[in-house]
């Protein structure tokens, strides 16, 4: 089966998490999926297939005899959706041949335009694959489980002598009308090539800074891993931001207007002032590449109290702490001005940046560039402008720098990916394996 077939499966399966839940995980909707994936990878004989009871799938294909010894390797994926954008009824759409333009994503209206990802001529010719326009696609990061199970597959197969996977029948929403798949994938490799012990998880609320909160490191058993949560294809990425939440409250106080002179204290207002003291410049729209920001993603409020809420990044850890301490600081000028407990500031630290810990196993950027070039591609390794449950792993004592999925513009309706670029992904990650098979580190 190939990577992009069971991904037009997955993403038809309702996972969104939700940042208000305090259930582990935060919908039991995620267990739907973690469910299916434990059958799956029970059929495909991946060895101590689970889901814990906090909804984390584990799962190993077995060390060829002989390499016991060799480091064990691990692949995470997430399998919840962002809540930016709805993840319920996902009708996945190929279009086969894609001549490199605009794209009308079904009767929705949205247009998944040049101008607004230039890279979409580079993708002529393969088979795209988005969502209709009513939902995100869910390729972040049901891409990466699919990528790491087919992985798998194809592996156990070159174990046991090689063999062939189709899937036929399996329906998708083409954009030209309903079609069914029709084909299969390659012969699988028919001689079997050695490898350490491969170790397989897939995590629930990583969208939500919550996927490795209940991570089994000892019982995962892997020395190394990579998340596969990443974009195109041939990206490796080990730098990621360090990472906060800032929730600002505002206490107001409220008297009738025509009698407030010196007394009201409009709670809209002060937050309106509390923002203007931030960088104009910083945010998301007006940075890039190592560039950090400040990002306001939700306000309320009205006279008597409001709420402000932030993401805080930065890559370098120095303007990551002056960035908390600007917050600090804003909030001391306005409750010396409107009073004490006029605003108060909670700062909650999501992530940290993962260099610092992978610097000490630069193998795994090396053997990831190695595997990618060894799979058709040309390596590049960029920097996360966001996180991935690796970032936390790695300072767990799990090094884990992220590679790509072959999937652009997440978390949104204009989602897409290629099946083509997924199956490039297959190929870096048997080739990671490969390499790992002859290592001692």
């Amino acid at each position: 089966m190939r990577a992009y077939e069971r991904l037009l499966r997955y993403v038809k399966i309702y996972t969104t998490s939700d940042e208000e839940s305090e259930t582990v995980p935060s919908t039991a909707r995620q267990l739907d999926l973690a469910r299916l994936l434990v059958e799956e990878m029970k059929e495909l004989g991946i060895a101590r297939a689970r889901v814990d009871d906090q909804g984390y799938v584990y799962g190993e294909v077995p060390a060829t005899p002989g390499y016991e010894n060799a480091p064990a390797i691990g692949f995470i994926a997430h399998m919840d959706t962002a809540p930016d954008f709805s993840g319920e009824g996902v009708k996945p759409c190929m279009t086969e041949n894609y001549d490199g333009e605009d794209i009308m994503l079904g009767e929705s209206g949205r247009v998944i335009r040049v101008k607004d990802f230039p890279h979409l001529p580079a993708l002529k010719g393969r088979t795209l694959i988005t969502a209709d326009g009513n939902t995100l696609l869910g390729a972040d990061d049901k891409a990466g489980i699919a990528e790491i199970l087919t992985m798998a597959e194809e592996i156990l197969q070159a174990d046991n002598g090689g063999g062939r996977s189709c899937l036929n029948g399996e329906e998708y929403t083409s954009c030209l009308g309903s079609e069914k798949i029709i084909g299969c994938s390659g012969a699988g490799e028919r001689k079997g090539f050695p490898h350490g012990k491969i170790c397989l998880a897939f995590t629930p609320d990583e969208e939500i800074g919550r996927g490795a909160d209940a991570f089994d490191v000892p019982g995962f058993g892997a020395k190394y891993a990579y998340t596969v949560d990443g974009g195109a294809e041939n990206e490796i990425e080990y730098e990621n931001f360090n990472a906060a939440a800032a929730k600002v409250k505002i206490r107001g106080f409220s008297v009738h207007p025509g009698s407030s002179k010196d007394t009201m204290i409009n709670a809209a207002l002060v937050a309106m002032e509390f923002n203007s003291m931030l960088p104009a410049g910083d945010t998301p729209r007006d940075t890039e590449g190592y560039e950090g920001f400040y990002h306001l993603h939700g306000m309320s409020g009205d006279v008597s109290e409001a709420c402000l809420e932030y993401i805080i990044r930065d890559h370098s850890a120095a303007m990551y702490e002056c960035r908390l301490e600007t917050m600090r600081h804003i909030a001391k000028l306005l409750n010396e001005k409107y009073g004490e407990g006029t605003v108060t500031l909670t700062l909650r630290e999501q992530y940290r940046n993962m260099r610092e810990q992978i610097e000490n196993c630069m193998h795994l950027i090396d053997n990831a560039k190695e595997a990618a070039r060894r799979a058709g591609l040309v390596p590049e390794t960029v920097p996360i402008r966001g996180g991935t449950d690796g970032a936390r792993l790695s300072f767990m004592g799990l090094p884990c720098p992220n590679l790509g999925t072959g999937g652009y513009a997440f978390h949104g309706p204009y989602e897409h990916i290629t099946a083509e670029g997924m199956d490039a992904v297959v190929r870096e990650l048997k080739e990671i394996v490969r390499l790992y098979a002859g290592m001692d580190v």
